[in-house]
C-alpha cells in the first residue's frame, strides 16, 4: 500500500481574497481520498512543512505589482534550507490581482525555477480590478465561478499526486 501522498497550500491574504481562493483549493483537493492537504498561512509555513510536502499550491495578492512580502518572506526564510531536496516537486500558483498579476506569477516562478519545481498549471490568477486606495484596501469577495476554478486547481493537483502523475 502507498503512503498517503501531502499537499501544501501557502498563502497570504491582506483583504480575504487570496484566502478564499486558497480554502476553495483546499475544498477541491480534500476531494481526493489518498491526499492530505493542508493550508497555512505563509507567516506560519516553514522548511519542515516544505520539506513534507509532495506538491506545492502558493496563493499571493499582487501588491504594487508584485507577489506581497510575507509570501516572500516564506520563500526567503525556506529557499536555502530545502534547496536541492524537493527538485521535480509539482506546484502551482494562485493569484489574486488588481490589475494583471503577472509580475507576482514571474516573481513565484523564478523561486520555484530554482528549487527545481515542476509547474503543472499555468498561474491562476482573479483579478478584482482594484485600483483605488479604497478598493484596493477593501475586503474582497471572490465570484462562485473564479472560486470554481480554484477547487478544479486543488483537486486536479490531488488527483495528480494520488495518480503518481506529478
Amino acid at each position: 500500500m502507498s503512503r498517503t501522498k501531502a499537499l501544501l497550500i501557502v498563502h497570504h491574504s491582506m483583504t480575504g481574497g487570496t484566502r478564499q481562493m486558497a480554502e476553495a483549493a483546499l475544498a477541491g483537493a480534500s476531494a481526493e481520498t489518498k491526499v492530505e492537504a493542508r493550508l497555512l498561512r505563509a507567516a506560519e509555513a516553514g522548511p519542515a512543512d516544505v520539506l513534507a510536502a509532495d506538491g506545492y499550491i502558493f496563493g499571493t495578492p499582487e501588491n504594487l505589482a508584485a507577489m506581497s512580502g510575507q509570501l516572500k518572506d516564506f520563500f526567503d526564510r525556506c529557499y536555502y534550507p530545502v534547496l536541492d531536496q524537493v527538485n521535480g516537486r509539482p506546484y502551482a500558483s494562485l493569484i489574486c490581482a488588481g490589475s494583471d498579476g503577472q509580475n507576482a506569477a514571474r516573481q513565484i516562478e523564478r523561486i520555484a525555477t530554482g528549487w527545481r519545481l515542476k509547474p503543472v498549471a499555468e498561474p491562476l490568477i482573479v483579478c478584482t480590478h482594484a485600483q483605488t486606495p479604497e478598493a484596493i484596501l477593501a475586503a474582497k469577495r471572490i465570484g462562485a465561478d473564479d472560486l470554481a476554478r480554484c477547487a478544479a486547481l486543488g483537486e486536479a493537483m490531488a488527483a495528480g499526486l494520488a495518480l503518481g502523475v506529478f
